[in-house]
């Protein structure tokens, strides 16, 4: 089983990467920062409809701080949504602001109301992390989902990715009969897929959530990561696969029982055969996202070696122990989708 074994630091935006994200308009300015909305007075428990403990707290400011707070939030909401227009959104007010207690981030949540028709967005402000930006415009380029999220010095400003949080989708969906498991055990398999090349770790049932898509006759089905802050970081190559996370084992139990070995490597093939696609369409937003990893020092020497060398044995190709960096490792895992097919790649036991 795969197992995180140190909480991972937050890494600086470095020149290459902020050079990147002014080329892409990711970079914004925005009239407040993360640090700023941690100038409250107090806070209270969050909980659920159940009553249930969420590790949020809503924080409380005082009535001057409230107003402009509010205010920069709003505006912050209209940078990520439509250019900076505020106009556009003066219907909309925000209700709350959480701050998490137990992530790796400690990011703030912000709730925002239209008071014409109580429908409720959220967008979160964090510290921001070279890492997590990384792995979160990498998922934007190369998997089947788009991710909206600004940067301004310190602080990263993301779109809320709506879904069934994994955890809950065990417990809620998983034990009903309406659904066919092969469409949930077919998605598990190419997410497995994705995050193994993309080297997008610690996908537990908490870091990612479902999209449930119904269709004419019945069900499908979307995994969707939410957590960037594992990265290409750790070294042991387990983390990289979902399938290694005990927390998953209800959905892994789903694919045991109905995927055969055949229709396991088709989807593999698949998926890999799709990031290809996106790979080869990434053009120079992709080439120079990988340049800017190249240089990068995201994980520390010890985790770049065991992972380079994890992954020749993995694939059984010598060229990723060339690799200096995690920017370079990816840059071959990436290479592995054009030169070997999936049968080749050696197999990884509990």
């Amino acid at each position: 089983m795969a197992a995180i074994r140190f909480k991972k630091p937050v890494f600086p935006i470095s020149e290459p990467l902020l050079g990147y994200l002014r080329q892409t308009h990711r970079e914004t300015d925005v009239p407040i920062s993360y640090g700023d909305l941690l100038h409250h007075n107090s806070a209270v428990t969050l909980f659920d409809k159940k009553g249930r403990d969420t590790l949020w707290e809503t924080l409380i400011y005082g009535e001057a701080d409230r107003q402009f707070i509010h205010e920069c939030l709003r505006k912050v909401y209209a940078e990520l949504k439509v250019g900076g227009d505020v106009g556009v959104i003066d219907h909309l007010y925000v209700d709350r602001v959480d701050y998490c207690l137990y992530a790796n981030t400690h990011p703030v949540r912000v709730r925002i109301v239209n008071r014409l028709n109580d429908l409720f967005d959220y967008f979160y402000v964090k510290h921001a992390d070279a890492s997590r930006i990384y792995g979160m415009e990498l998922e934007h380029l190369l998997s089947p989902n788009r991710i909206g999220y600004l940067v301004k010095g310190n602080t990263l400003i993301e779109e809320h990715i709506p879904g069934v949080p994994g955890d809950s989708f065990i417990k809620e969906y998983l034990p009903r009969q309406d659904y066919n498991p092969l469409r949930v055990a077919k998605e598990f398999v190419k997410f497995n897929e994705r995050s193994l090349v993309q080297l997008l770790g610690d996908m537990r049932n908490d870091n990612f959530v479902v999209e449930v898509i119904p269709d004419f006759d019945e069900l499908y089905f979307r995994l969707r990561a939410i957590d960037f802050d594992q990265f290409c970081f750790e070294g042991d190559v387990k983390i990289y696969m979902p399938q290694f996370f005990k927390e998953n084992n209800p959905i892994i139990n789903i694919g045991l029982k109905n995927l055969s070995s055949v229709l396991e490597l088709q989807y593999q093939r698949e998926e890999r055969q799709r990031l290809l696609t996106r790979v080869r369409a990434g053009g120079a937003h992709l080439a120079n996202l990988l340049e800017a990893m190249r240089v990068e020092e995201l994980s520390t020497k010890e985790n770049v070696k065991i992972l380079r060398e994890s992954l020749a044995d993995l694939y059984q190709d010598s060229s990723f122990l060339l690799a200096a960096t995690m920017g370079e490792i990816l840059r071959n895992s990436l290479r592995m989708l054009e030169v070997y097919p999936i049968r080749k790649r050696k197999a990884l036991k509990e």
